[in-house]
């Protein structure tokens, strides 16, 4: 039963049904949290006693940053979902977040080219997490490409989903990276599971920015899968019915 459950739900035509009262609310509150977390960063926020005023790149590079990762977690385990089981939206859902999440990873890499070079004075750096980032680009572009090989649309998944699988093994790396080795990088500024290292007046914001720009990508990927499906089942009754409206 829950298995049926499973399956309806993650049709393209439940999907749809789903995200017409779904996104635009979400949409609404990524703008939200986004406008209010850059106010509070740039205009209400004290400057660090060290960086000055270029710490307030963190407003930015760090949300990207995760959204960066999410995002490739995400494709990873909905190219499984779709390899294992077969459920249609799966490789729709992969190829869709798979722009976002590349975006998300040059905002990542560009700000933190920018905070980089007051902080270290350098733009670039062979840091563990630096270079790890850049592989996950890499890996993005690479899933992009090799979809993109193919015109049989099955085969191009599974290949694609392959790599999508193979490659979420550097989300951990680049996460504990500055861990494992001494880099240039900074430790995680914030932790779900420990303490703090920011104020309040710096927490805020950063909070802010992270659940707006995550929710701004899932938002986006969601508007992106209704694309798919749009151009794989324009031949259904269903979405004829929903165009003739």
């Amino acid at each position: 039963m829950t298995w049926q459950w499973f399956h309806r739900l993650s049709s393209p035509k439940s999907y749809f049904e789903i995200t017409d009262w779904l996104l635009k609310p979400m949409m609404l509150i990524s703008l939200i949290l986004i406008l209010a977390g850059l106010y509070f960063g740039l205009y209400d926020s004290p400057k660090d006693y060290q960086q000055g005023h270029s710490v307030r790149i963190m407003y930015l590079h760090v949300p990207t940053a995760i959204a960066s990762m999410v995002g490739y977690v995400v494709m990873a385990v909905a190219a499984a979902v779709g390899y294992i089981w077969r459920i249609k939206l799966a490789p729709m859902t992969a190829i869709a977040v798979a722009p976002v999440g590349a975006a998300m990873t040059f905002l990542a890499l560009a700000t933190g080219s920018l905070w980089g070079k007051p902080t270290w004075g350098t733009w670039w750096v062979w840091d563990a997490r630096l270079t790890s980032e850049l592989i996950l680009l890499f890996l993005y572009l690479g899933f992009i490409a090799l979809h993109n090989a193919f015109e049989d649309r099955e085969v191009a998944d599974r290949a694609a989903g392959v790599l999508a699988m193979v490659g979420v093994i550097n989300v951990p790396i680049i996460h504990y990276s500055v861990y494992w080795w001494n880099t240039l990088h900074q430790q995680d500024t914030i932790s779900v599971t420990g303490e703090s290292l920011l104020p309040f007046s710096m927490k805020l914001p950063l909070m802010l920015m992270i659940f707006g720009v995550l929710i701004f990508c899932i938002a986006l990927s969601m508007y992106r899968i209704r694309n798919e499906v749009l151009e794989r089942e324009g031949d259904k009754g269903w979405i004829r019915e929903r165009l003739s409206e």
